[in-house]
């Protein structure tokens, strides 16, 4: 196994005599190449008596100006002079082939890592250009592992979606199966018994309905292209109206609805059709689950540039393993799913993705006095509500 610890790159022996090989080529090169220069300026400067001439003179005054006899001497100048031209163009060779191994070895990396190995990043710590290449690959890396799992996040989600489906269909289907088998065998003693078995089959094709309804909805506004249709309108109105709305509903179990606003008017912009489902499923979903309640407060606030909505109840305490589950799709709080006590376990999912489609979030919180689920609205509409409006 690789150790993936940032580190330098570690040359192998085969490479070290490749520099070193490199080297030698490289000074052998430079020497003749300085014997060459050295050939023909003396040539030059034998051939033309002016040149020679001239370049007396200037080493004359070199000398004169510095007071040292180093300049009277060609020695003394040219062959420092190639010295130190000669050491940086080593030291370049030196680093390019230094920098051609350190690729190779990165490639190298890329290599092991296509084959498999997404647990591994590139774990060398390098200068410049390099540098940069190595933490974007192992960035990328990073991003490809992640799109991996959540892709398959989306496939145990897709699993878990159909066996959810299959299970919350198959039983009232199988209800609605077996009494109207019943009646076709007219295996019934009496009208009342016959109007039993047909009141029952309703009631569960009532629920597949209510399933299928929710499932289309909830697939509806998980789509990127979901169209908006946005207005300006008052939510102190719309959740006033929903109160009257849900009144009656209340009143049977009941309960009491109240409504609060700061201020008395919020003028929003937002899809009011789908919002009203939000409403409707936070409703809802107090009835069903809000054991022991006999208060449900709709409180609306407007801070900064956006609303507060919470709609709570004081309800059975919601356990907090739940609470981080809420939204998930298909999720209820009673584990037996069953049809009597819960819904499809759509109602939050749908809830929380109408918001997202507004550019709000929603979030619940629990204890022994109050249930709340509380959604955050942007008051104008954003770039993202403006894309999905126009699509």
């Amino acid at each position: 196994m690789r150790n993936d610890s940032r580190k330098r790159v570690v040359l192998t022996s085969k490479e070290i005599s490749e520099l070193f090989a490199e080297a030698i080529v490289t000074i052998v090169l430079l020497l003749l190449l300085n014997v060459a220069i050295v050939v023909i300026l003396s040539n030059l400067v034998n051939s033309a008596p002016s040149l020679q001439d001239a370049v007396f003179q200037a080493r004359y005054i070199f000398a004169e100006n510095f007071k040292t006899d180093i300049f009277l001497n060609g020695r003394y100048i040219l062959f420092p002079l190639f010295l130190l031209l000669d050491g940086i163009v080593l030291y370049w060779r030196l680093i390019r082939r230094y920098r051609q191994m350190q690729l190779r070895h990165i490639i190298s990396e890329l290599h092991y890592i296509a084959e498999g190995n997404y647990d591994h990043r590139i774990p060398f710590e390098l200068s410049g250009d390099l540098n940069r290449v190595v933490t974007s690959v192992n960035g990328l890396v990073d991003s490809t592992v992640a799109a991996i799992e959540d892709e398959r996040k989306i496939e145990k989600s897709k699993d878990e979606l159909i066996t959810n489906v299959s299970h919350d269909i198959r039983t009232p289907l199988t209800s609605i199966i077996g009494y109207l088998g019943l009646i076709e065998d007219r295996q019934y003693h009496s009208e009342e018994e016959l109007l039993k078995y047909t009141h029952t089959a309703y009631i569960k094709a009532k629920q597949m309905k209510s399933l299928v309804d929710d499932l289309f909805e909830y697939t509806k506004v998980r789509q990127p292209s979901n169209p908006l249709h946005v207005i300006s309108f008052d939510m102190v109105q719309l959740i006033e109206q929903l109160a009257a709305d849900f009144e009656l509903e209340a009143n049977k179990k009941g309960i009491t609805i109240q409504t609060m606003a700061n201020p008395e008017q919020i003028m929003m912009d937002g899809d009011t059709e789908k919002l009203v489902r939000v409403f409707s499923n936070l409703l809802t979903n107090a009835f069903k689950y809000g054991k022991n309640a006999t208060t449900i407060m709709m409180d609306a606030e407007k801070i900064g540039t956006e609303v507060v909505v919470t709609v709570k109840n004081n309800g059975k305490m919601i356990p907090k393993r739940s609470l981080d589950l809420l939204f998930d799709r298909f999720y209820r709080v009673e584990e037996s799913r069953s049809q009597e006590t819960g819904g499809t376990g759509l109602g939050l999912a749908i809830a929380q993705s109408i918001v997202a489609l507004h550019g709000g979030y929603i979030y619940a919180t629990s204890n022994p006095e109050w249930t709340a689920f509380i959604i955050h609205l942007p008051l104008q509409a954003n770039t993202l509500v403006a894309k999905h409006s126009n699509s």
